[in-house]
């Protein structure tokens, strides 16, 4: 019983706060949805709890609000309604995307939805634009160029939502080029023994019916140069004020007189002035190491594109074999010529046989290496010694392989370069392609291997 009368206290109580709902100040509601109080005082509402209405109503200029309350249902001022904001096309919100209604009876934010405009577009040379609504979203502007010229590009431009415009600013343009005219193509011929011509013509003088003063622009070697071999194509440009442009072109022919390309002899090479094959040019012979010129040192192109004299050859150095000891043998190839000697017991030997059916075969890629074969065949007192068919004196091989450590009991091959050095020995028959592979590595500066290259076919 005592706890029904506290109850029915209480909700007396309440009944009267809520009753009395002119307490306090009143306070008014602006459309920037935002609650202005009069001062700090505060009231309790009378609620309806049918139609509740705790915060006012949103409303959004230009825009739309879409609003839930936690009751269910489109409630859009109770107490903790959440409301969207959004805007009508060609405006931008500013502020909140979201408020909610707050127990202070305020929205927990704002937004207002603020017109789009695009720049002001600016003015193009030689024409204008008009625009349906001036610079808002929507809005077409018109480009129209003036009379003799040609837009190009778009012709109209939009105001997009996001506040660009579409396209791209066209021009207007003058399609009239200048007059422009080269002079005729020439061909020049060089003097004898140079590789050059001096050229010269007038500059093309250009004409537009705008434009008075024009710059013609020119791409190639200028008029009064000295041309090489060769065609030359020499252009001119020019362009007017409105970009149209003109060009021409017409061709330098300079021609040099030349002989045949010489080829280097067999075991030399050629050193040639100027250009090689030019009218004038001088080109010498000389011979690789261990090899003597035979024939006219040099010779000359002539003016009928032809060569003086005969082409000049390298023969392979005389070997003198009637000497006395090895040590004259040797200073006959001392930075000159390496060689291969070659030793057997006898002609017989299996070893011996193979080697030379390979030497045979490599001859001429062992010349082209600088590379001399002595044989050392058999024992004393029936050895012989021989570099192809010259004989060596006994004295000389015995002399020979004391000083290379060669022994007669077995086949051996001893290599030595240029300086006379022992550099590699071979127990087993080798291949020509080894014994090349080997020179070209280890024995061979760089300007032989060059030479090497380019003389490779001699022995095809």
């Amino acid at each position: 019983m005592i706890r029904f009368i506290v109850l029915f206290v209480e909700l007396r109580i309440i009944c009267q706060s809520l009753g009395d709902n002119t307490e306090g100040s009143a306070s008014s509601y602006h459309d920037n949805n935002e609650v202005v109080h009069e001062d700090e005082t505060y009231y309790t509402p009378q609620l309806d709890y049918k139609h509740p209405q705790w915060c006012h109503v949103l409303k959004l200029s230009n825009g739309e609000v879409s609003c839930s309350s936690p009751r269910g249902g489109h409630h859009r001022g109770s107490l903790g309604a959440r409301c969207l904001l959004s805007c009508v096309r060609g405006y931008k919100r500013l502020g909140r995307s979201s408020v909610q209604c707050m127990p202070n009876r305020r929205w927990s934010g704002s937004a207002v939805c603020r017109k789009i405009r695009c720049h002001v577009l600016p003015l193009i040379d030689h024409g204008m634009y008009s625009c349906t609504r001036g610079f808002v979203v929507d809005s077409r502007c018109d480009y129209t160029c003036y009379e003799g010229y040609q837009i190009e590009g778009d012709r109209y431009r939009m105001c997009q939502e996001e506040g660009t415009w579409s396209g791209t600013e066209p021009t207007c343009a003058d399609h009239d080029p200048p007059k422009l005219k080269c002079p005729l193509s020439r061909v020049k011929i060089a003097e004898p023994g140079k590789l050059t011509a001096m050229v010269s013509w007038e500059r093309p003088v250009a004409k537009d019916t705008a434009d008075r003063a024009l710059q013609v622009l020119r791409n190639g070697l200028e008029s009064g140069s000295d041309f090489p071999e060769g065609m030359h194509v020499i252009r001119y440009k020019v362009s007017d004020q409105a970009r149209n442009t003109a060009t021409c072109k017409f061709t330098v022919h300079v021609e040099v007189r030349r002989c045949p390309k010489l080829k280097p002899p067999m075991h030399g090479y050629l050193t040639c002035s100027s250009d090689g094959n030019n009218y004038g040019a001088v080109c010498e012979y000389d011979c690789d190491p261990g090899f003597e010129r035979t024939g006219f040192a040099t010779r000359v192109c002539q003016l009928s594109r032809s060569w003086s004299d005969e082409a000049a050859q390298c023969v392979l150095m005389a070997i003198k074999t009637d000497v006395r000891s090895a040590g004259a043998l040797l200073d006959q190839f001392y930075e000159k010529r390496r060689l291969l000697v070659v030793s057997t017991p006898d002609n017989a030997n299996q070893k011996y046989r193979l080697q030379n059916i390979m030497l045979q075969k490599a001859e001429c890629g062992l010349d082209l290496r600088h590379v001399t074969v002595i044989e050392l065949l058999g024992t004393s007192p029936r050895e012989v010694g021989r570099i192809k068919e010259q004989r060596l004196d006994p004295e000389v091989i015995e002399g020979l392989r004391q000083a290379l450590y060669i022994s007669t009991a077995y086949f051996t091959m001893v290599l030595l370069d240029e300086y006379g050095v022992d550099r590699e020995r071979f127990v087993n028959p080798t291949t020509s392609d080894e014994l090349y592979s080997y020179v070209d590595e280890y024995l061979l500066a760089e300007e032989e291997l060059e030479r090497l290259e380019m003389n490779r076919d001699f022995c095809d």
